[in-house]
C-alpha cells in the first residue's frame, strides 16, 4: 500500500513534477531536468529478547495502536547499521543494552501512513541496564507465552507467534 505523498518539486531544480511512466511505473518526473523520484521504503529495526522463558515487550503511548503491546522498534536512521538501531531502540524503550544474537525475520509491508514498509527483527540477549520505560512507551514487562497481552501490529504478531510456538529460525 502506498501512502506516501508524491513529490510535487523537483529536489534538483525546484521545477514543478509531472506524473509518467519511468522505469515500469507511473513516477513523477521532472519536465526540466528529467529527474525520476523514487520513494525510499522507511525502515524499522526490533529486538525479540527472551530471558527466563519470557519475552520484552513495551506498551505503545502513541496511536496507532495506543495502549497495545509491541517489540521494542524503531526506525533506522539513515547510513545508521539496523542492528544498532535495533540496539539503540531497546535502551530508548526499556533501559536495557543488548548484543544481537542474529537475523530473525524481515517483514514486509506498510500497516499505517507513518509505519514502516520494512521491518528487520533481531534476536538479542540482555548485557545490563535497568528495566524502565522510556520513549514511547510507558511500560515495559517479560512475558510468557501463556501471558501475552494484546499486540499491535502484524509483524509484532507474526514474530511473538513464531516465538510462542517454539518455531524460531
Amino acid at each position: 500500500m502506498s501512502t506516501t505523498r508524491p513529490a510535487i518539486y523537483c529536489i534538483r531544480c525546484g521545477t514543478r513534477m509531472e506524473q509518467r511512466q519511468a522505469y515500469g511505473s507511473l513516477r513523477p518526473v521532472c519536465p526540466a531536468c528529467e529527474y525520476v523520484h523514487f520513494d525510499d521504503p522507511k525502515v524499522a529495526a526490533a529486538v525479540l529478547v527472551e530471558q527466563d522463558g519470557k519475552i520484552l515487550l513495551v506498551r505503545r503511548t502513541n496511536d496507532p495502536s495506543r495502549g497495545q503491546w509491541t517489540l521494542p522498534a524503531g526506525f533506522v536512521n539513515a547510513d545508521e547499521d539496523p542492528q544498532q538501531a535495533a540496539a539503540r531502540e531497546c535502551v530508548e524503550e526499556t533501559g536495557l543494552h543488548v548484543r544481537i544474537l542474529g537475523l530473525m525475520d524481515v517483514i514486509a509491508g506498510r500497516e499505517h501512513p507513518r509505519g514502516a514498509s520494512i521491518v528487520i527483527v533481531y534476536r538479542a540477549e540482555v548485557l545490563g541496564g535497568d528495566l524502565a520505560a522510556g520513549d514511547d512507551a510507558d511500560e515495559v514487562a517479560f512475558f510468557s507465552a501463556a501471558s501475552l497481552p494484546a499486540l499491535a501490529f502484524r509483524a509484532t504478531q507474526k514474530v511473538v507467534e513464531r516465538w510462542a510456538t517454539g518455531s524460531m529460525l
